[in-house]
């Protein structure tokens, strides 16, 4: 049976929420020119689509005014948020949730590079796939390798495994890993639908959709809360790993991130277990 799918609207409308906390500026800069990229391609394909980019500012934002002003001349809307502190990466993101009036809304890292093609390839995804309501891509590594961040219902041995051992004990359980991480699914090619988690470093969502679930969770102030909306998704719409839209991750781990961090994690993964329910082993 062939399947029916809307045209791409003429009026496709995108809008980006970026939080940044003291951002790695090379970076954050280099995530501003690929998005720009990647809004022009689409632009080519849909002369009408409008982009809006806001930049959440948690503190320590540097003066990127001539990137934003490009990017306003280049037809990519922007507005800074600030003063309001650091709320943590979810509340952040909830502050340009609550103001975007797009079709779509893309939760972005400061630390993506998209391909020229990416949001091209996610749009027509979705008008293909009306039933899909949050998109993830394939994540490449530095070297382009694929990243396996698409994730299994965790259990505290999950993660105590992945996060906190070394690299010489974690490689006895390997296969308990690669279960978690879905590597016998995920590849390069397959598209792979209702995943149970995916990343937060890219989540491309209708924004009707993403509003009806009121964004993120304020209660995690760093890490599980796109572990939570993920799951919070599967309610209402449908999940879609699609490997045609390819962006690159410059990101790290919590545990090499400093103590401060690793409290942050633990307190953020007993608020999920406590909400989704507990699995020991």
């Amino acid at each position: 049976m062939t399947a029916t799918h809307a045209p791409r609207s003429e009026n496709d409308s995108l809008s980006v929420s970026v939080v940044v906390y003291r951002p790695d500026l090379a970076l954050l800069t280099r995530t501003l020119s690929s998005l720009e990229a990647a809004c022009n391609a689409l632009r080519v394909k849909t002369p009408a689509f409008t982009a809006t980019l806001y930049l959440v500012d948690n503190g320590g934002l540097p003066d990127l005014s001539a990137d934003l002003q490009a990017l306003q001349d280049r037809g990519i809307a922007s507005e800074t948020i600030s003063g309001h502190g650091n709320v943590g990466y979810g509340r952040g993101h909830n502050l340009a949730i609550e103001r975007s009036v797009s079709r779509y809304h893309l939760v972005l890292n400061p630390d993506i590079d998209l391909d020229a093609n990416a949001l091209v390839n996610a749009l027509d995804f979705f008008a293909k796939h009306p039933e899909a309501g949050l998109l993830t891509p394939r994540i490449g590594d530095d070297e382009g390798r694929l990243q396996y961040l698409c994730r299994r219902y965790p259990t505290l041995l999950d993660l105590f495994v992945r996060g906190f051992l070394p690299d010489q004990i974690r490689r006895l359980f390997a296969r308990r890993l690669s279960r978690y991480e879905m590597r016998d699914v995920i590849n390069d090619r397959d598209v792979v639908w209702d995943p149970p988690i995916v990343s937060g470093c890219f989540m491309l969502f209708r924004t009707e959709l993403l509003k009806g679930l009121a964004g993120f969770d304020p209660r995690y102030f760093l890490y599980f809360e796109d572990y939570d909306l993920s799951l919070r998704t599967h309610e209402r719409a449908r999940v879609v790993y699609a490997p045609e839209v390819r962006v690159l991750h410059h990101g790290g781990g919590a545990a090499r991130k400093g103590s401060s961090h690793i409290q942050m994690f633990v307190a953020s993964a007993f608020k999920f277990f406590n909400r989704f329910g507990w699995k020991w082993l």
